[in-house]
């Protein structure tokens, strides 16, 4: 099986979830950039992110903060979001099942694929890291989602643009690709992801079919 992290990797939807949550933080005071939230909090779950920080501030942030974040993220990504470049075709040639595992919320993760015509490669097989205990870096999402679909761990191989993700996956004993194809990622996103466990980095979605033949032995 091959899974899938939505954001990032089906979608180019990190510079708005990051414009969004920085815009929402200077409202409150909070001079955070969307580069900061790129370095600390990509592939981790927004209550996560709120939780840090508050923790570093050691201020509250207002009770509707997390719903205001998650309103107007998909309100933009609703109006702006676009596929990855070549993610239909890699969707399109690679055969077996497939799965998103995202630690995004549900509504966020299904509205992203609807809008941008990659939900009919996934079915009903749409994960998200708010169902389980602790979000990524932890493996709780990817041993859900094994579960759930009836695969074992070590014959899931995931597609992730994070080091958390790329962690959680190593973690739940499942072979990590890293992608640096989104319009977020940095200059040395490979080699953090490739340091985080990595067992390939790709940047291109067309050379996924044959990364993945290669990881499989064949």
């Amino acid at each position: 099986m091959i899974v899938f992290d939505c954001n990032g990797v089906l979608v180019d939807s990190e510079p708005i979830a990051m414009s969004v949550a920085a815009e929402a933080f200077c409202t409150i005071g909070l001079q955070i950039t969307p580069d900061l939230i790129a370095r600390y909090f990509t592939g981790r779950r927004p209550a996560d992110m709120f939780a840090d920080i508050e923790a570093a501030t050691g201020l509250r942030l207002p009770p509707d903060f997390g719903a205001y974040v998650a309103r107007t993220t998909l309100s933009r990504l609703q109006q702006e979001l676009r596929p990855i470049r070549h993610v239909q075709h890699a969707l399109s040639w690679l055969r077996g099942p497939k799965c998103v595992a995202s630690s995004s919320p549900i509504d966020r993760v299904r509205a992203s694929l609807e809008c941008t015509d990659l939900l009919r490669f996934f079915g009903p097989n749409i994960f998200s890291a708010t169902h389980v205990f602790a979000g990524k870096p932890a493996p709780d999402l990817f041993l859900h989602v094994a579960s759930r679909v009836g695969i074992a761990p070590q014959d899931c191989i995931v597609v992730e643009d994070s080091p958390a993700g790329v962690m959680a996956a190593r973690a739940a004993g499942m072979t990590p690709v890293g992608f640096v194809g989104g319009s977020h990622a940095a200059l040395n996103l490979a080699s953090h992801l490739t340091a985080a466990g990595a067992r390939a980095v790709i940047a291109d979605m067309r050379a996924l079919k044959a990364t993945v033949l290669q990881l499989r032995g064949y």
